[in-house]
């Protein structure tokens, strides 16, 4: 074997329980016995919404994807979900779902964002979990983690128990059971988080071998006072669990904790304690730091160098690092946990396991002291996210004295909000932290009968709409005073980076929700203690001037929402608007109730009113609008007018409705105004009704700005696509010249096949997409789309056409689909045109990803294609058989057990 990723091609999968004769006395599953491998995954990103459209924007650095979290997705969450074994012809022979050996937390935030963005695979972790806790007797694979990634030993105790009951509630209500082991942020850990983990019921945790200070046996009677052994150089034995008791100076008495959480232990049954399992330190800095994943024979091998040959009953070898390494970070090495999972460490007699079956197996033995404040990140306990300890310069020049100034200035905000919270917050609930502990209810479904259910519980009195809002604005202000602490703000060695400002956009909604609440300005104070966290961006200067330039630019409020809805009502369903006004009033209520109820991110919004007229280039639009916020609803009745000039150039002004009076002499002196075809004069009375303010295209939410850039670029591009043709056209011959007698291309003429070529291929798949149902005119494009495939090989042109590649991808997955489900009898012709739209993916080479078509493909091999194959050689139609198994070929899917088994 030497890849990771091959297999021998008539390889059969092993299970990890493949034998039934296992007794309970001989199954490792069931008892402990031998040597058992987990590896850890800690899958998490930055919160990276926009506070005010509760939405990802798109960030540029991760292109071509749309941000941060799509392009990990794609490199990693998913891959993981359907990791490839390929044998030595790179065929597939299985797809794993790592998530059903990793043992894993995955952020909330992020588990958040993956049920929104891809339910496939957030239904395939939740199954791996569902799986594993079958396979290790109710031991699931999943664990929790404090809510959104702060550094727990810098956090004060109600913030501790706030982001434990958020993690764990976030938890139960995706994977339907209590969790026993939770993730902190960093692996960053004190007494004083041990305490409140064990109150809230945590059975164990996870850390670094440098977190440990000292050792040794449980007492017993035979040996009451076992020594302590020093371990504080990252020697603890790593192989054992480990027994932590909380610290007698601790307030381990408290109400709080739950009697279950009492330790049995004969030495003493008051200490509470919670179990600690600390991974292999070197093999999971080689993992994040070496080549060892990229095989999994190498990697086996290093597992193995860590088993102890001591004769020892059983042992545990566990791993732990950044999720993202396997596929994100090392690429394709989601292949390598696939093949070790299934295949190597079987081989190797070893039961791959989870941290919480294993400790219901084997209950610790030893006990553990803790130093008092560490990290897994940080050689300073955790200096990484408070002073300027050096960790994460990553060898740079730049300092980091803006950590303490920074972490001073968010402690000081969650102080002044606690005073705002608790005087505002005990007017309207019974209990405030209880309430922003369960707040965590509401966050999951914002729906409003469940914020109704919220309210009724913890509600002082029956609260009028004005107090509900107050109530929910009060509950998000705490959300985002947790969420500016998120570690990774410090993590780096800049303030300003995206990380930084993103911690500092959710204090500046705090501290806008708390002015709206208690009318407190605390801004001034905040940014002066922001001024002095210097940074080492010289158009910067400091924390304060970031703040001004990064984060109050990025405001938003009811007014810019409007305006956005009021530009893009432009460009979306003209002929409705145009013609509503001259509907019967009863039909234009039917399409106001069927067309005007439209989302704006986290908003709805009503359109009560909208009138559009042209004049010439100008294009008018005046509206009645009301917002509704859905996360504080908090609402806003405005009127807008919006005045296109043609092009790039747009005015739009905003203000608050005052009556329908009003309203409609708006209407009648702006219509009125554009009677004269003069975008001056309009503007000016646009002005005079409106005031000064106005909005632009900028104004615009970044991904709706871009759709439209798009929109309003179409017939230029248009233009220049048709102009670069013709150039193609008329100088074709000289074209083939020049590559005939192997002379450098002028770049004019080679642009002008490349695009040419490119614009008349996205047009032919354009129309193959309308006209896939008719298999005529389907052939007709795909014969069209190899002329284009050869020319383009003949002139050595580059087809930069990520739009067609995406929808050739879909068409070939919606065709194979359709032919495995629903063929209506017409298979052989079905088959044909699959098979020439993957091959003439290949000519045109963009670089289409058959992935999601093999994925669906092998998942009906042995389900519907092997019965299929049976089916027809009983019927002596063994040529369906023949193209089935032909088109796995193409997809590149081991299908030699079903021709071995046809003979």
């Amino acid at each position: 074997m030497t890849s990771a990723d091959q297999m021998p091609a008539s390889g059969s999968t092993l299970t990890l329980d493949s034998d039934p004769n296992n007794t309970k006395e001989s199954d490792p599953l069931r008892k402990a016995n031998g040597v058992y491998v987990t590896v850890h995954g800690h899958f998490y990103q930055p919160p990276r919404e926009n506070p005010y459209l509760d939405a990802i924007e798109r960030q540029p650095s991760a292109a071509p994807f749309h941000d941060w979290n799509e392009r990990i997705h794609w490199e990693c969450y998913r891959p993981n979900a359907f990791a490839r074994v390929l044998n030595d012809r790179g065929e597939v022979v299985e797809i794993v779902n790592n998530y059903e050996y990793f043992s894993f937390n995955i952020g909330p935030t992020l588990m958040s964002w993956l049920e929104r963005y891809d339910v496939e695979v957030y239904q395939r972790i939740l199954e791996a979990d569902a799986k594993s806790s079958q396979r290790l007797h109710g031991h699931g694979n999943a664990i929790a983690q404090v809510y959104n990634h702060i550094i727990m030993p810098l956090a004060n105790e109600r913030d501790k128990y706030t982001q434990i009951r958020w993690g764990k509630e976030d938890f139960r209500s995706r994977f339907g059971r209590d969790p026993e082991g939770m993730w902190l942020a960093e692996t960053g850990v004190d007494y004083a988080t041990l305490e409140a983990l064990v109150a809230e019921g945590i059975r164990f945790i996870i850390l670094a071998p440098s977190q440990a200070l000292r050792c040794r046996p449980l007492p017993t009677q035979d040996d009451p006072n076992a020594e302590w052994i020093e371990v504080g150089g990252s020697q603890i034995d790593s192989t054992r669990p480990y027994r932590c008791y909380l610290q007698p100076t601790l307030s381990t008495s408290s109400s709080t904790l739950s009697a279950a959480a009492s330790p049995k232990d004969s030495r003493t049954e008051e200490l509470p304690y919670i179990d600690i399992f600390f991974y292999d330190g070197p093999i999971s800095r080689d993992m994040g730091f070496s080549d060892v994943v990229y095989n999994s024979t190498h990697f086996a091998g290093r597992i193995g160098s860590a088993v102890r040959g001591d004769h020892r009953p059983t042992q545990l070898i566990s791993v732990a690092t950044d999720g993202e390494t396997f596929g994100h970070h090392k690429k394709g090495t989601e292949k390598t946990l696939a093949y070790a999972f299934t295949k190597e460490f079987p081989q190797q007699s070893w039961t791959v396991t989870n941290f919480a079956h294993y400790l219901s197996l084997n209950s610790p033995s030893w006990e553990v002291e803790l130093k008092s404040v560490t990290a897994w990140s940080c050689a300073h306990g955790v200096g990484r996210w408070e002073d300027d300890c050096g960790c994460g310069g990553e060898g740079s020049v730049w300092h980091q004295k803006w950590r303490r100034p920074l972490r001073n200035a968010l402690n000081w905000l969650r102080n002044q909000l606690t005073e705002v919270y608790e005087e505002h917050g005990r007017q309207l609930f019974r209990d405030p932290w209880q309430a922003r502990d369960e707040y965590i209810q509401i966050m999951r479904d914002r729906s409003a009968g469940n914020v109704n259910r919220f309210l009724s519980r913890h509600q002082t009195h029956k609260l009028t709409a004005a107090e509900q809002v107050d109530a929910l604005r009060l509950l998000e202000m705490q959300r985002h005073a947790l969420l500016m602490f998120t570690s990774c703000g410090w993590f780096f060695e800049e303030i300003s980076r995206p990380e930084g400002t993103q911690i500092l956009r959710y204090a500046a909604r705090a501290l806008e929700l708390a002015g709206d609440v208690a009318g407190v300005q605390l801004e001034k104070g905040f940014v002066k203690r922001l001024g002095l966290a210097p940074s080492n961006v010289d158009d910067f200067k400091h924390g304060g001037e970031i703040y001004r330039q990064l984060v109050l630019t990025a405001q938003l409020g009811f007014k810019q929402v409007a305006a956005h809805y009021a530009i893009t009502s432009l460009f979306s369903n003209h002929k409705l608007v145009e013609t509503r006004n001259s509907l019967p009033r009863k039909d234009a209520a039917d399409k106001q109730s069927q067309r005007y109820h439209k989302k704006v991110y986290c908003y709805a919004a009503n359109e009560l009113d909208y009138q559009l007229q042209r004049m010439g280039s100008l294009t008018l639009a005046v509206g009645n609008l009301k917002l509704v916020s859905e996360i504080t609803w908090e609402s806003e009745h405005l009127v807008f007018a919006v005045l296109h000039l043609g092009g790039w150039d747009f005015h739009c002004c905003i203000q608050q409705f005052t009556g329908r009076r009003d309203y409609s002499q708006i209407k009648e002196k702006l219509f009125g105004a554009l009677q004269q075809a003069s975008a001056a004069h309009t503007i000016l009375v646009m002005t005079q009704l409106f005031g000064e303010e106005a909005f632009s295209l900028q104004n615009l939410f970044a991904e709706e700005r871009h759709r439209i850039m798009g929109l309003l670029s179409q017939e230029t591009l248009t233009r220049l696509g048709q102009l670069y043709t013709q150039a193609y056209r008329d100088n074709y011959g000289v074209l083939m010249a020049f590559h005939r007698d192997e002379i450098a291309v002028p770049q004019e003429l080679q642009v002008a096949a490349d695009i040419a070529l490119g614009h008349r291929c996205l047009i032919t798949l354009r129309w193959l997409e309308q006209d896939i149902a008719d298999p005529q005119k389907s052939w007709n494009h795909i014969l069209e789309l190899e002329a284009i495939a050869t020319e383009a090989k003949h002139l050595r042109c580059r087809l930069n056409i990520p739009d067609g590649k995406q929808m050739l991808e879909q068409l070939i997955a919606r065709s194979l689909w359709q032919l495995l489900h629903d063929a209506n009898g017409s298979f052989n012709a079905d088959i044909q045109l699959l098979e020439r739209l993957i091959d003439v993916g290949d000519q045109l080479n963009i670089d289409i990803s058959l992935q999601r078509s093999q994925e669906l493909y092998f998942s009906c091999l042995h389900s519907q294609i092997a019965p299929v194959c049976i089916t027809s050689l009983e019927n002596e139609g063994e040529n369906q058989c023949l193209q089935l198994l032909k088109l796995g070929k193409k997809l590149a899917v081991d299908v030699s057990m079903i021709s071995n088994q046809l003979g």
